[in-house]
């Protein structure tokens, strides 16, 4: 078997955006085909929930998510556990002969030699450089010989109290009434329709999770802004984030994720074409209201550092 190196430094600029383009336009295809590899990232599978590293066992955040979510519901994995290489040799197994890893992404930065003595005479802080560092990870069902536990299976919350519960401790202010569903910055509180308008639990949850996902930007939160750099795209960002979260949100519950904002998929295509990064920044803004949210309502958990 040709081993998969499990880490490689990027250093040029070119092979930095040549990163951004390759999984940025993996999942443009996705996309134009009709599918949203966030809204049924375990359906065919049944592996339910964010994925996690099999060895440390901390969620993966930011593009990670989507880019494992993808290549699960892709090869029909029934694990929502990886790890690399190295990890699987260390956990005293081997990833199985003509296994093929998926890529996952670390962005970092560093201070090159120049910029150091730039610093230095000038006595000013040295200009970090950004740049991406890829790994490649295997899902658990591509590994033998790794004695770990069992994957527990997701057991979905069916019960309105648990869902509302969640809701309830994150300290927003719902309202019922009417017949749409948005966030009002203004005013700071969530206007859903009233709750004998949706058939069940999961669909109330799936309403209330995007829009909460709204409630984190708000200035006194995460302050969430997309600014100049998206221009008259900045609102389709900001429900791609909360399309994005939300899925992460129904996927920590066990409700099956689904896409309510299914009209803006050419728009969100459209952003991906233009700006290479735009799936990266979606991804982390989204990752970070959904550990904003389980943080608020005391849901302790383990994440591996955003990607992006």
């Amino acid at each position: 078997m040709a081993r998969n190196s499990t880490t490689a430094g990027v250093t040029s600029l070119d092979a930095r955006l040549d990163l951004y383009t390759e999984v940025t336009q993996t999942i443009v295809a996705q996309m134009e085909s009709g599918t949203l590899p966030w809204t049924r990232p375990w359906k065919t599978t049944g592996s339910a929930g964010l994925p996690t590293n099999a060895l440390t066992t901390k969620r993966y955040s930011g593009i990670n998510v989507v880019l494992l979510w993808l290549s699960g519901a892709m090869n029909g994995y029934s694990d929502r556990r990886w790890m690399t290489y190295r990890q699987a040799v260390q956990a005293g197994g081997h990833v199985r002969r003509g296994e093929r890893g998926t890529m996952i992404v670390k962005a970092s930065t560093y201070v090159p030699q120049g910029e150091r003595e730039r610093a230095q005479e000038t006595a000013e802080d040295p200009r970090a450089v950004p740049y991406l560092k890829r790994y490649t990870v295997f899902n658990l069902d591509q590994i033998e010989g790794v004695d770990l536990p069992e994957q527990a299976p997701a057991v979905p919350v069916v019960a309105n109290a648990a869902l509302d519960a969640f809701v309830a401790a994150t300290g927003a202010d719902i309202r019922y009434g009417g017949n749409e569903a948005y966030y009002v910055p203004s005013r700071d509180y969530i206007q859903c329709p009233e709750l004998q308008a949706f058939e069940n639990a999961f669909d109330l949850f799936r309403i209330q999770s995007h829009e909460l996902a709204h409630w984190t930007g708000a200035p006194h939160r995460l302050d969430r802004t997309f600014g100049q750099r998206f221009g008259d795209a900045a609102y389709q960002m900001e429900e791609l984030v909360a399309e994005l979260a939300a899925a992460q949100l129904c996927a920590v519950q066990g409700v099956p994720p689904t896409t309510r904002h299914a009209a803006y998929l050419q728009s969100w295509i459209a952003i991906m074409k233009a700006d290479k990064r735009a799936i990266f920044t979606a991804a982390s803004h989204a990752s970070r209201a959904v550990e904003f949210l389980l943080a608020a309502a005391q849901t302790p958990d383990e994440v591996m550092p955003l990607a992006a």
